[in-house]
């Protein structure tokens, strides 16, 4: 559905060259702070027309897949990625062809983003032979080589070694690829990851580790579960530069990103971005989210929405008619109930499917 955003607005990349400076790893400093602090560069009228698209393509699917979910059709867990677009988006507008992504299991805008068909998606969520596990992994299993989509894993902070593991491959093969690992705020405390930090600096791997902050991890807000909230600094023991970026603002994502990317691509070793963003719905479809205010979550999708920023910019600066804008959403629901119908009529898989891709 994203095919390959990174092609659109490849240019970019090289605005990114110098904007790093060489900064001594030993002072833990964010590395792109000073460039951050300057704001974001505008994006062109293609490249917001672009952002538009894609996040509004992952915000519909997700909205079209809790409706699944409340009829019945989508079966275990479902975690939707409402709010948080930007992200996803504004790094695979800084990413290259070969880059690969890995995440958890709130991962299926990450995988439009990467380019995978909204069917197949959509098709392993109501578990049908067309999902892209042919209908055996659901929300949380699924990946795609071809589209450098790693997963998709359901244990928390598992996919950051993993995540690793390719960034390792990217240094050994001498590909010129980054490894982008995403996680959450609840991730960031877990022990495999510091081991991850470790030996990513150690042997200067590409990895750019991503740190979704939604400031909950489940129902537990950041401030009750983490010491340093500043998650940008979680790599200072490891000499792993870091920044905060606003993860609402895919300008200051893609930004970053571009930062990031030419750190981490020209040998430096890992660079940690901290997304502070947020979810509108909860942990997963089963969580009520009775543990925020209906005035905290307003205010949030009233002020700091992704996708109507873009859409305001469209309208105002970029004077793109409301006609153009409605042929846009046309075209994202078309594809989203198409994926919605194709979900619901594909059969479902033969029971010998059980038997395959396993070692007995």
């Amino acid at each position: 559905m994203a095919s390959n955003a990174a092609k659109a607005v490849g240019a970019a990349e090289s605005r990114a060259k110098s904007a790093v400076k060489s900064t001594p790893k030993s002072s833990g400093a964010a590395t792109g702070a000073a460039k951050a602090a300057k704001g974001p560069k505008p994006f062109t009228r293609d490249e917001d027309m672009l952002a538009y698209r894609e996040m509004l393509a992952i915000r519909r699917f997700e909205e079209k897949a809790g409706q699944l979910y409340g009829m019945g059709l989508i079966g275990g867990f479902c975690h939707l990625y409402i709010g948080q677009e930007a992200v996803v988006i504004g790094m695979q507008m800084a990413s290259k062809t070969g880059d690969q992504v890995i995440t958890g299991y709130r991962d299926h805008g990450h995988m439009l983003a990467c380019g995978m068909d909204a069917n197949g998606v959509m098709a392993e969520l109501t578990g049908r032979r067309g999902g892209y596990s042919r209908g055996k992994g659901g929300s949380m299993h699924m990946f795609s080589r071809e589209k450098q989509f790693f997963g998709g894993h359901g244990i928390v902070g598992g996919q950051v070694s993993l995540g690793t593991g390719l960034a390792f491959a990217d240094k050994y093969r001498n590909n010129g690829a980054v490894s982008m690992i995403y996680f959450g705020d609840g991730a960031a405390n877990q022990g495999q990851v510091y081991e991850s930090f470790n030996m990513a600096e150690l042997w200067s791997l590409p990895a750019i580790f991503i740190i979704e902050n939604n400031r909950y991890a489940m129902g537990t807000a950041v401030t009750r579960a983490s010491a340093q909230t500043d998650f940008s600094k979680r790599g200072i023991s490891f000499n792993i530069p870091g920044e905060q970026v606003d993860g609402m603002d895919v300008q200051a994502v893609r930004e970053a990103g571009l930062r990031a990317m030419e750190f981490a691509r020209s040998g430096k070793g890992p660079y940690i971005l901290e997304m502070q963003t947020y979810r509108y719905r909860g942990h997963s479809m089963s969580d009520p989210a009775k543990y925020r205010s209906k005035d905290e979550v307003d205010k949030m999708r009233n002020e700091h929405d992704p996708i109507e920023q873009v859409r305001d910019r469209l309208l105002t600066k970029h004077k793109v008619s409301e006609d153009e804008i409605k042929k846009i959403d046309a075209e994202v629901r078309r594809i989203v109930n198409e994926s919605a119908e194709f979900a619901t009529v594909d059969p479902e898989p033969d029971v010998a499917e059980l038997w395959t891709d396993i070692t007995l």
